[in-house]
């Protein structure tokens, strides 16, 4: 099994975030492990999410640490130089999986088809996010694909909810899910942590009874 498998297969919720502050980034950290949730995603979609990023990491939250949304080679770069526990793309390129693997980051890379599986694949990975999930009916895509690759195995992102994250879950070549239903964008930025870490909770709860919806 891949270090990225290893550090993701317990995890089956990876809550991605948009960070609007360093502090509330650290302290929203701090919020998902009250709750239950032993991962977060930082995106890269605003102007301080390194500097966020590199605030959780400094911190000390006992958290599994992961960057989204690296679209180019630059970004790989400036990523690794963090240190993070896992890096995530929306898609795969050549160069960005070569720049992966040249600064030794531990990268999820996105595939909405076979043809990205392969291409994967010819570079060693085998553990992919599957993006945007509910648009490309990634249920059913995946589902497709644990015939052809039975070792490949799947993270979807873009869509999931509480009403369809264990369905997906039930798949057994899906280790885990990304979501952003449990990180309202008005309670982040209010720092309203006490309801988030109730969505947190309840989530856990949710996945962990194993209901269909």
């Amino acid at each position: 099994m891949s270090l990225l498998k290893e550090k993701l297969k317990n995890i089956q919720l990876v809550p991605v975030v948009t960070p609007y502050s360093v502090e509330g980034t650290v302290e929203l950290a701090k919020t998902l492990i009250a709750g239950g949730v032993n991962a977060i995603e930082i995106t890269l979609r605003t102007d301080l999410a390194m500097e966020a990023t590199q605030a959780v990491k400094d911190s000390g939250v006992d958290i599994v640490l992961g960057v989204g949304t690296l679209t180019s080679v630059q970004d790989v770069k400036n990523v690794a130089a963090l240190g993070v526990d896992f890096a995530v793309s929306p898609g795969l390129t050549p160069a960005i999986l070569n720049a992966a693997k040249e600064y030794d980051l531990d990268l999820l890379p996105g595939i909405s088809s076979a043809s990205d599986i392969l291409l994967g694949m010819e570079y060693g990975y085998d553990f992919f996010k599957v993006f945007p999930a509910e648009a490309v009916n990634a249920y059913e895509l995946i589902k497709s694909f644990q015939s052809v690759f039975p070792n490949a195995n799947f993270c979807p992102t873009g869509g999931i909810n509480l009403s369809n994250i264990n369905k997906y879950l039930a798949l057994p070549s899906i280790l885990c899910a990304g979501g952003s239903w449990i990180l309202p964008a008005e309670d982040i930025k209010a720092g309203n942590w006490q309801k988030i870490e109730s969505l947190c909770k309840e989530a856990i709860a949710h996945i962990e009874s194993g209901a269909a919806g």
